[in-house]
C-alpha cells in the first residue's frame, strides 16, 4: 500500500479520511468531493467522533442513536465508501488523551494519504474538538512509541480542513474550491440517506419547515435538497474565484459551475506543493 509520499503519481490510488463529528457531516460538506474520489476508484472512509444522540427533538437519546446507526449504514450502500461511528456522546466530545490515540489509531489503519477534517473555528463545538483531536494527531501518527501497538506511518498524510457554514474569520478567499456540479444529484441521493436530520431535526432546530416537499416521496425530498441544502449553500461566490482559477487554470469555463465544496490546507501534517496535492487530492477535473 503506497503511503502519501512524493513519490505518488497519477496512475495510483490514494486512501482520504475524513473525520467529522456527527454522523452526517461528512455526507454535507465534502459528499461531492467524496463522491468524485470514489468514482475514480479512491478509497474515502467517514469517521463520525459522536454517535449522533442528541440530534432530535422527539426522540430520545438510545432510539436516535439506533437511527442514525441505520442511516449511516444506507450512506455506505448509497456512495461505496467504509464508515465508522465512534460512541461517544453527542455534544459532550472533549479532545483527550485517549482520543488523540483514537485518531491516531483510525489515521494509521486506514493508511491515509489525506485526512480531511473541522477547522479549529466551526460554530459547533464538536467540530472544534475533533479538529483540535486530528491537529493533535497530525504529528503523533509518525512517532513509534505514540499508541506504540499501531504500526506508524512513515511518511506523514496531508491534512485539509472542510468548510461548512463559516468562513475563515482571518482568510478573505477561499483556498481550495472543488467543482461538484457533475454530482450534485448523487450528493443529494446520498444526504437523503440521512432522514431524521434533514426532515425532522434540522427544519425544527433552524425553525424552517418543509414546504412543498412530499417526504413520503424520495424524488421530492432529493429535489429539496438539490436545490436547497446543496446547490444554494455550495452556490459559487465571488471569494471562490481565485481558488477555481488556481487549481483548474484560467481556460475553465467558471459560468458552467453550480456549486463548489471548499478546503483549506492545514497547517499541520505534511506541507506540498500545488502540483502534488492535485495527486493527493485527485478532483480538479
Amino acid at each position: 500500500m503506497l503511503l502519501c509520499s512524493y513519490s505518488l503519481s497519477s496512475q495510483d490510488k490514494c486512501n482520504i479520511l475524513v473525520i467529522g463529528a456527527h454522523p452526517d457531516d461528512c455526507e454535507l460538506i465534502t459528499g461531492g468531493t467524496s463522491s468524485k474520489l470514489i468514482q475514480k476508484g479512491h478509497k474515502v472512509k467517514f469517521v463520525s467522533m459522536t454517535n449522533g444522540n442528541k440530534g432530535h427533538h422527539i426522540h430520545n437519546t438510545e432510539t436516535i442513536e439506533r437511527i442514525r446507526k441505520k442511516e449511516v449504514e444506507e450512506v455506505k450502500k448509497r456512495l461505496g465508501c467504509e464508515y465508522e461511528v465512534l460512541n461517544n456522546n453527542d455534544g459532550e466530545l472533549i479532545a483527550t488523551l485517549e482520543l488523540r490515540n483514537e485518531v491516531i489509531r483510525l489515521i494509521r489503519e486506514w493508511e491515509a494519504d489525506l485526512v480531511i477534517t473541522h477547522p479549529n473555528y466551526d460554530y459547533h463545538p464538536d467540530h472544534r474538538h475533533t479538529s483540535t483531536l486530528v491537529q493533535d494527531a497530525a504529528f503523533m501518527v509518525t512517532v513509534p512509541l505514540a499508541n506504540p501497538t499501531i504500526p506508524i506511518l512513515r511518511n506523514n498524510p496531508v491534512f485539509l480542513y472542510m468548510l461548512g457554514r463559516l468562513d475563515n474569520p482571518n482568510r478573505k478567499e477561499t483556498e481550495i474550491a472543488i467543482d461538484i456540479t457533475s454530482v450534485l444529484k448523487q450528493k443529494a441521493h446520498v444526504v437523503d440517506s440521512h432522514f431524521s436530520q434533514m426532515y425532522e431535526w434540522l427544519p425544527w432546530i433552524n425553525q424552517k419547515p418543509l414546504n412543498n416537499v412530499d417526504i413520503d416521496s424520495q424524488s421530492s425530498r432529493e429535489s429539496y435538497l438539490y436545490n436547497y441544502f446543496i446547490e444554494e449553500r455550495n452556490k459559487v461566490a465571488d471569494k471562490d474565484i481565485p481558488a477555481l482559477k488556481r487549481w483548474y487554470g484560467e481556460s475553465k469555463d467558471f459560468k458552467e459551475i453550480k456549486a463548489v465544496e471548499r478546503y483549506e490546507i492545514c497547517p499541520f501534517g505534511k506541507q506540498v506543493s500545488d502540483s502534488e496535492l492535485k495527486v493527493l487530492f485527485p478532483v480538479f477535473d
